[in-house]
């Protein structure tokens, strides 16, 4: 007698054409967080039906939205509200499901263990299991990241390669498939990952459509880290380490080695490296290349300065200097970058 496991047994059910003609797509959002997420995808999805109507005459998706709340609203940070088709502890984590897909984390810990309780009896059952953004740490403490590459929002890449060592936390890409599991980094990048998905199932053709009728990137230009900045908070303490701070955003052109730094504190390099990183949460050479980085930003954001006057005036030193740290840092050119944010009234 064979035994099959359960993925496999689901992969046989969806090939033997149950879900054939109709994907099944539940949507688990998460209550106060951006409602545009769900919405926006559940959009992406419905007009990939609408197109497909026009050459065919069954659609392609069934879209459920799930909540973890005692009642059917999801209420969404704008104050805007979204009815939910299900309670997800009404759901059957037993029925076959084409794809899961988490579009965040919640407010307190009781919602986020719910749905991390519930994902892990479902995920087998389902073909395919998807985060955005914050989801993707629902996902690795539902141990479903474990040994995979995976991606969440810019802001939360330290806190899950932390939390969860067994995950392979990429921040470049706006999405990753590993095996089943897909996740996508911070927000619209669901988006993105959405259309990927509706090119896996029915093909490019129909992605294509959908994203030029949308008026998206099929392919986005550049990566997640275009859009991430490395929080130089004002400094508000006294004390060497917060002179040190403000003066090196003061004198970005000036000597910021290690040495130099620790000098100015009257301390060792040693001891000036230790009690630095313990103050900021991290280290005087990165704190320095992230104060010229987010100067070098601003002025290509604000000005019409060269790339070579930004290099010299931030601290960089020449404009191959710049470029290098920008493909380095942020996947992308300081030209590419000035293209894509600068202010209005450079237009």
């Amino acid at each position: 007698m064979v035994i099959l496991s359960v993925q496999v047994k689901v992969d046989l059910f969806y090939k033997k054409g149950t879900f054939q003609d109709m994907k099944t797509f539940l949507i688990i959002v998460p209550d106060g967080g951006m409602l545009f997420e769900a919405a926006g995808i559940a959009d992406i999805l419905m007009h990939a039906n609408r197109l497909h109507l026009e050459e065919f005459s069954a659609a392609r998706y069934r879209i459920d939205i799930a909540t973890t709340q005692p009642h059917q609203v999801i209420h969404g940070q704008s104050g805007l509200n979204l009815l939910a088709d299900f309670r997800l502890v009404d759901l059957d984590y037993t029925e076959p499901r084409d794809t899961i897909m988490v579009t965040g984390k919640g407010m307190n810990e009781q919602e986020n263990s719910a749905v991390v309780d519930w994902l892990r009896l479902a995920a087998p059952h389902a073909r395919r299991v998807v985060s955005i953004c914050g989801g993707a740490l629902l996902l690795a403490q539902a141990g479903l990241l474990d040994g995979r590459r995976a991606t969440t929002h810019w802001r939360r890449l330290e806190e899950m390669q932390s939390h969860y060592p067994l995950v392979k936390v990429e921040g470049g890409p706006l999405y990753i498939q590993d095996g089943h599991i897909w996740t996508s980094a911070g927000v619209s990048s669901g988006f993105d990952l959405t259309l990927a998905l509706v090119e896996e199932d029915y093909g490019f053709t129909l992605a294509r459509d959908v994203a030029q009728d949308l008026v998206m990137y099929l392919r986005r230009p550049g990566g997640q880290m275009q859009f991430s900045r490395f929080q130089l908070l004002d400094v508000d303490g006294s004390g060497p380490i917060g002179d040190v701070q403000r003066w090196i955003q003061q004198n970005l052109t000036a000597d910021l080695s290690v040495e130099a730094l620790a000098d100015r504190a009257a301390m060792s390099p040693r001891n000036f490296t230790r009690v630095f990183t313990r103050e900021t949460g991290t280290t005087p050479a990165r704190y320095v290349a992230e104060a010229r980085l987010a100067a070098a930003r601003d002025r290509l954001e604000q000005t019409m300065d060269t790339l070579e006057r930004v290099a010299v005036a931030t601290g960089f030193g020449s404009s191959i200097n710049l470029r290098r740290i920008f493909e380095k840092q942020l996947k992308l050119t300081p030209g590419e970058y000035r293209q894509r944010f600068h202010s209005r009234k450079m237009a």
